[in-house]
């Protein structure tokens, strides 16, 4: 089966005649555009093979052989059909890069499934982005890879993290914040973040990471750093004696040295928070730099978010 696109685009193309955005300006800009979305598969027009109609898109049967998926337009996601496995699948990943995921958790999408991405448009800052996210959702690594992502608060550095795993068939999100039942704010922060998790992810709402990391492979979403070092100081009675404290970070930096899992964490960078006016404070602020520090070490990637931009950081 021979696919080709000489078209990715939204309906509308990309850029979007008359829109102003940054996304379709940047374009322009450049002299660069798409065409909206058209398919060929073995020289045939997509809208010429048989197909069924499923929520969301089509089942299409080229006359070859092989079964594809096809989203109908942007922000749709078709239904796969039950116990088939698709040779390729032509999805708005743009939109709902999780669809991806959920595809490859019914075991409709593996390894061997081809994924494209169509109905590209200005939802996305530019095609270097969509690459960038293409390249982590297209072949998801199940293998042995660390990644810390640092930033300051309300940097964007959470949605991105959720963002490099959605498409994973089976992600364990690990919440190491306490959540504290009294402060509507904190409710609220917790709560946008489990509206945002895809409904098959696995939720441990833990301060015991270390094991979690040693548990074996699979995909790991630590959210975060910065919460696990304050709730293993409290625990340990750390902030009279910073000493009390070093088993456990240890114990954390061994287990993410040797561990099997493929890992996305997030931590706080110290240095674009505010500066410490108490003894506490500076004491966290220096546990939590050296052990930001220790993981990156021992990161295959590491990346500052900022303004929900990432920069790579290289070692």
């Amino acid at each position: 089966m021979h696919i080709e696109l000489p078209g990715t685009a939204g309906p509308h193309g990309w850029p979007e005649p008359g829109c102003r955005c940054a996304s379709c300006n940047g374009l322009r800009t450049a002299g660069v555009a798409f065409e909206p979305t058209r398919v060929l598969v073995d020289g045939v027009p997509l809208g010429e093979l048989p197909r069924s109609e499923v929520p969301g898109g089509y089942d299409v049967r080229p006359s070859g052989g092989g079964r594809i998926l096809v989203s109908e337009g942007p922000g749709a996601c078709p239904e796969p059909a039950s116990d088939v496995t698709y040779d390729a699948v032509l999805l708005d990943l743009i939109g709902h890069p999780e669809h991806l995921g959920w595809l490859r958790h019914r075991g409709a999408v593996t390894a061997a499934t081809r994924v494209l991405s169509v109905h590209n448009d200005h939802r996305i800052a530019s095609p270097a982005e969509l690459g960038r996210r293409l390249a982590r959702w297209a072949r998801p690594s199940e293998s042995t890879y660390r990644t810390l992502l640092l930033g300051g608060s309300r940097s964007g550095k959470s949605a991105e993290a959720e963002l490099r795993l959605l498409s994973h068939p089976s992600v364990t999100y690990v919440a190491t914040a306490a959540f504290t039942r009294n402060d509507p704010e904190w409710k609220a922060r917790v709560d946008a973040h489990r509206s945002r998790r895809p409904h098959w992810w696995t939720t441990e709402e833990t301060t015991d990471v270390a094991p979690i990391l040693r548990s074996g492979p699979g995909a790991l979403l630590i959210d975060g750093i910065g919460s696990w070092l304050a709730s293993v100081m409290d625990a340990a009675g750390a902030w009279d004696d910073p000493d009390a404290v070093r088993p456990a970070l240890d114990d954390l930096v061994a287990a993410w040295r040797s561990t099997e899992a493929h890992v996305v964490a997030v931590t706080d960078e110290v240095g674009l928070s505010l500066i410490p006016t108490t003894r506490a404070g500076r004491l966290y602020g220096d546990l939590l730099g050296t052990l930001n520090q220790r993981l990156a070490a021992e990161s295959e990637e590491t990346a500052l978010i900022v303004a929900g931009r990432v920069l790579a950081t290289p070692s």
